[in-house]
């Protein structure tokens, strides 16, 4: 397996494309194969980082991962790259390199060789030691071993009709799994409460899930369908949020391919996925091109916030509404309910801090050339406008809540406005 990063070139075409959040064929693909090669990489320096990676139990588990690769290559990618496993490499190499806290989990490593083993379907035979009485195969779900103490695992192992097994709960019309097992589903200490994931599902709550997926993926089928290809293209798993959740949903760097979302009606459900899609492009962008060398300091206006921004959240945030303000226009089209008053409002959002972006002096010139693909994707929407004065109306209703925003952040005022 090569572990080393392409060297990516994003042409003038298809980083426009990208900027207009429009699918592409040309952009999905530079996503993937950048959330490809940046997994490799990471992967390669948590085994270059482990203690005795040539020898002993690291080793072994390394050799069973490339002899399952040797057999079905598809099969061990699909482990490698699965967004959870990205989130465990992430925390390793953090706790491989940290003087204080607790250990790396290595053991982890051979649950992902396992699972590649067990789907490649060669012989072998593997021990590993369950966490809490349970051992988590990634793609697979997890094993509940009768016995405590280190477990003999075989080719004979996995056997989804066993009491013992409980198969990951794949979601209908694709290959996207609902991941409410995996323990590195999402990061842990450094995780924000309002992306906390919920525990195990009842099948009531899967049957739930099923039902809204169903219905998200309908509407966006009908309404936008290359947005509903690419989201089945670019989401490998969904993590359920816990009850209580602040957020709708979320999307986390480390677990690229999946989104934290919360149960919800199918309209709003495809509209979060819409959203969502679109931070995770963004970041697969931003690993192989630097639009921006802005700091982190929040003291931008968002509209579809009340706490100040840094540059890169404006960014991020404007890049998902305008992609939201597409979707919401083709859905008025189609005649869903409320569409028109969602995208003109999505619209007028976006409009209003577009300026801040593209005048900003600390863009790159692929950053500018970015934010004006942005900029003309918004206008081309004039193309096909909402009745009457909706849009209007949503750019004063816009207008005043910075009004507000500026009269609560009185020092931040000279960053309102390009």
């Amino acid at each position: 397996m090569t572990a080393a990063l392409t060297s990516f070139t994003v042409s003038s075409r298809t980083l426009r494309a990208l900027a207009s959040t429009e699918p592409c064929a040309e952009g999905t693909r530079l996503v993937r194969d950048v959330r490809r090669s940046k997994r490799l990489v990471l992967l390669r320096a948590v085994l270059d980082a482990a203690p005795g990676a040539r020898a002993g139990e690291t080793a072994d588990h390394w050799a069973l991962l490339e002899a399952a690769e040797r057999h079905a290559p598809d099969a061990v990618r699909d482990v490698l790259h699965y967004p959870a496993t990205g989130v465990w490499a992430e925390e390793t190499l953090r706790r491989l390199h940290a003087p204080y806290g607790p250990p790396p989990d290595l053991g982890h490593l051979g649950a992902l060789a396992v699972a590649a083993a067990l789907r490649a379907r060669i012989a072998f035979t593997h021990t590993l030691r369950p966490q809490h009485g349970r051992l988590v195969l990634p793609t697979l779900g997890l094993l509940r071993p009768e016995r405590p103490g280190p477990l003999a695992l075989t080719e004979r192992s996995w056997d989804p009709e066993d009491p013992a097994t409980l198969p990951l709960h794949p979601l209908p019309g694709g290959r996207t799994a609902l991941d409410d097992l995996d323990p590195y589903r999402a990061p842990g200490p450094a995780r924000p409460a309002p992306v906390r994931p919920a525990r195990r599902l009842t099948p009531k709550g899967h049957k739930r899930w099923d039902t809204q997926w169903t219905g998200a993926l309908t509407l966006l089928q009908r309404y936008d369908t290359a947005r509903a290809e690419e989201t089945v293209r670019l989401l490998r798993s969904v993590v359920p949020l816990a009850g209580g959740s602040r957020s709708s949903g979320a999307t986390l760097p480390a677990a690229a391919g999946s989104v934290l979302a919360r149960a919800q009606a199918p309209p709003a459900l495809a509209a979060t996925l819409v959203h969502e899609v679109q931070h995770g492009k963004l970041t697969a962008l931003a690993d192989v091109l630097t639009l921006h060398t802005a700091d982190r300091t929040p003291r931008y206006w968002a509209p579809w916030r009340t706490d100040p921004r840094p540059l890169e959240g404006l960014l991020h945030g404007a890049y998902a509404h305008l992609a939201l303000a597409g979707y919401w226009q083709r859905a008025a089209l189609y005649g869903a309910r409320g569409a028109w008053a969602q995208h003109a409002r999505t619209r007028a959002q976006v409009a209003a801090v577009l300026p801040v972006l593209r005048s900003h002096e600390q863009l790159t010139s692929a950053g500018r050339e970015f934010t004006d693909a942005m900029a003309d994707a918004e206008r081309a929407m004039d193309e096909l406008p909402p009745p009457g004065d909706q849009h209007t109306t949503a750019r004063r209703a816009v207008d005043r809540e910075r009004r507000t925003w500026c009269e609560a952040h009185p020092e931040l005022v000279p960053f309102v406005r390009a």
